[in-house]
């Protein structure tokens, strides 16, 4: 039988599994770069998608808030005219009421009584003056009771004439004006 060296057959069959097995860790390490390169190219995709979509609901969240500002503005400038217009029309409906507050102190003020000041703070009326006797500041009191326009004198404070030297009491009377309109509407 002849001598047949099988051994570098076999050393070139180990090289060919070894070269034929690199190649294949190679090819397998490509697929896997190339796997991982498309995987990344994907999720950035995504991310980018969703980073515009975020700008663009961020974009509408803003033009949304600049409107509810807008409205709020608007709600606020209204209510300042309705305040406005709610003043103008009180005034309206109360301006022949100091004609008739004045008509109601010339009518209610008795013989021997003068009035030096007369002030208006709201609804109440502040009348500082002179008399004769406390008898006249009595009667102008109950006089005010009496009136349709006047109401729920008091008496502040009175002086006597001794006290002032010119032989008149002085005095300070504070009342209430009365609205009818507002009578009317009860």
């Amino acid at each position: 039988m002849a001598r047949i060296n099988l051994l570098p057959w076999r050393e070139a069959e180990r090289k060919r599994r070894q070269q034929e097995f690199g190649m294949m860790v190679m090819f397998g390490v490509m697929i896997t770069l190339f796997l991982l390169v498309g995987a990344h190219m994907q999720i950035e995709s995504q991310i980018n998608a969703q980073a515009q979509r975020n700008s663009y609901l961020q974009r509408e969240i803003d033009e949304v808030e600049r409107q509810i500002t807008e409205i709020r503005d608007l709600d606020k400038t209204k209510a300042n005219l309705l305040a406005r217009m709610n003043i103008i029309q009180e005034l309206q409906s109360s301006r022949p009421q100091i004609v008739h507050l004045f008509d109601e102190v010339v009518s209610t003020l008795p013989d021997g009584v003068f009035l030096d000041l007369i002030s208006q703070s709201g609804t109440q009326v502040e009348m500082v003056g002179q008399a004769q006797s406390n008898a006249r500041v009595s009667s102008f009191m109950r006089n005010i009771e009496e009136s349709l326009w006047l109401g729920n004198p008091r008496l502040d404070f009175i002086e006597s004439k001794e006290s002032t030297g010119t032989g008149l009491s002085h005095f300070k009377l504070t009342a209430s004006q009365i609205s009818q309109i507002a009578e009317v509407k009860k």
